[in-house]
């Protein structure tokens, strides 16, 4: 397992506009630099207590991006250097997410979480809800967060079709509402089904097996 060339490849394989989130979740200090030294700078953590340890002990010019389900009483945590925040899933979680940016004299970046999969195992919200929140008196007060866009995960299947539309549904979304909110992210595609995620308007996409290996 090369991490370098595995970089590379993936790079090389992305067209410009995609951003890569290196998945770095359970792997060590010494993986995450071997990717760091090819040159990545952002990495995308799902657990709150790792990636604050990471953090701490890694370069600081390493982008960190917290990618899994977050609590609301997890976020003081995080928010005095998160870049960006992805799975956002409630109104009372950006508002938890303000609070802290603000007390952190800082703006963090967030992403709403769509629910596009059939599991019931996966977070999100429907487009209705989206649109509610968009539109919502609440989100005006919030200063100290900025909504970017939009990210999902595919159902986990190997039914491409299945994927396919699950993904046409959030881009359908992301097309309506980012030129009315100036959005300017679409977070969907992971190691296997990312050049589907790019078809389908993904400009960011979050990559762990196919760079580190299996998790550990």
């Amino acid at each position: 397992m090369n991490i370098a060339s595995n970089i590379q490849k993936i790079k090389n394989s992305l067209p410009e506009n995609v951003t890569l989130i290196a998945i770095s979740k359970t792997k060590s200090k010494e993986e995450i630099m071997g990717a760091y030294h090819a040159g990545q700078r952002i990495f995308g953590e799902n657990r709150v207590q790792e990636l604050e340890i990471k953090q701490q002990q890694l370069p600081k010019d390493i982008e960190w991006h917290m990618v899994g389900h977050l609590q609301r009483n997890k976020v003081k945590y995080i928010a005095p250097f998160v870049s960006m925040i992805h799975a956002v899933d409630t109104i009372r979680l950006l508002k938890e997410i303000n609070r802290q940016a603000k007390s952190n004299h800082r703006v963090i970046d967030c992403l709403l979480q769509m629910k596009i999969a059939e599991e019931d195992t996966k977070f999100g919200m429907t487009a209705k809800e989206i649109i509610e929140i968009m539109q919502s008196e609440e989100l005006k007060e919030f200063k100290n967060i900025r909504i970017r866009g939009l990210m999902a995960m595919a159902t986990f299947t190997e039914d491409t079709n299945q994927i396919n539309r699950e993904f046409e549904t959030i881009n359908k979304l992301y097309q309506k509402l980012k030129t009315t909110y100036d959005w300017d992210v679409l977070s969907i595609g992971m190691s296997g089904d990312y050049s589907l995620a790019i078809k389908n308007g993904s400009n960011m996409v979050r990559i762990g097996s196919s760079i580190f290996g299996e998790r550990n």
